[in-house]
């Protein structure tokens, strides 16, 4: 899989990025996609397939390119990065504080990015540098720690 920027257009401090996503498969398979970052939300633009997708793998692309379209929407490192030497670092990732702190730092980033009307679970991939699995355990922690509202609403069985 391979994952490149295609362009992007700022617009004050708000910047939309496209990158353009190709998997290849051992079979001569191959798809390829033009992804939308920008706005808190990622939207797929085009998707081609030799062969055409099933509606059921379809429904998974989503899931295949997540991990590498993040690490490719990723800020650069600054310039004190290229005075670290790369031994032993597997990726570059935001610090990011743990226990307490970091939970209540998930849950900050979580309200502004709904209050912005962004996706919360983008805002805090984005914040924290894990994927999106990681970062709905990060939101789930953050829920069970009370800095986020439940879920859902619980019941009360009539009296």
């Amino acid at each position: 899989m391979s994952v490149w920027p295609a362009w992007q257009v700022r617009e004050g401090e708000r910047t939309t990025s496209w990158f353009t996503v190709r998997l290849g498969f051992g079979d001569g398979a191959r798809i390829d996609v033009l992804a939308v970052v920008g706005g808190g939300s990622v939207s797929l633009e085009e998707v081609r397939a030799q062969p055409p997708l099933s509606l059921d793998d379809l429904a998974e692309l989503a899931d295949w390119i997540e991990e590498p379209l993040f690490r490719a929407c990723a800020p650069a490192p600054g310039p004190a990065a290229a005075h670290r030497t790369s031994a032993g670092a597997r990726r570059s990732r935001p610090t990011w504080p743990r226990g307490i702190e970091g939970r209540r730092r998930v849950a900050q980033e979580y309200r502004t990015a709904q209050q912005r009307g962004a996706d919360p679970v983008l805002a805090v991939m984005c914040a924290t540098g894990h994927s999106r699995r990681k970062s709905l355990r990060l939101i789930s922690q953050a829920r069970d720690s009370g800095f986020l509202t439940p879920r859902h609403a619980r019941r009360r069985p009539a009296s």
